[in-house]
């Protein structure tokens, strides 16, 4: 008889985000490990580099990534797969916002989108001395992705 405990259960399916990608890039064969898969080092930047993008726009100037948060591995990035990533603020601070980062994939050749990947990206908004500052004041309608 199977075993039917929740830890069994397939992940709920995800649907992509709406929105605009902060970012999307092609998975190049630069970007593998020595199997020949996408690097997990590589799709880490990039994720950093679409929510960066987000909290400098938020913060309206510099800022430095903090943390990074449950980060999870869901699916694996080929060579030659359209990789978008979309950074939505979830947590907003005196100096500090945090994102829920999502990267998806599409294979060159097709139109299906699979989640690779999600975390949690937490940055300072920083002085021009690296010193944290206030936020601006918030916008009722910030959405950041």
């Amino acid at each position: 008889m199977p075993n039917s405990r929740p830890n069994d259960a397939a992940p709920p399916q995800r649907t992509m985000p709406v929105a605009e990608a902060a970012i999307r890039t092609i998975a190049m064969p630069a970007d593998t490990n020595p199997a020949g898969d996408i690097f997990g080092g590589w799709l880490m930047s990039q994720m950093d580099h679409a929510a960066g993008n987000a909290a400098s726009r938020l913060s309206q100037g510099r800022c430095a990534t903090v943390a990074v948060e449950t980060m999870t591995f869901l699916s694996p990035v080929r060579v030659g797969d359209e990789v978008s990533i979309w950074a939505t603020l979830v947590k907003r601070g005196r100096t500090s916002m945090t994102f829920d980062v999502e990267a998806w994939r599409r294979p060159r050749d097709g139109e299906a989108t699979t989640c690779v990947t999600r975390a949690l990206f937490t940055f300072v908004a920083l002085d021009q001395a690296g010193r944290p500052r206030p936020l601006p004041v918030a916008n009722t309608g910030e959405t950041w992705v």
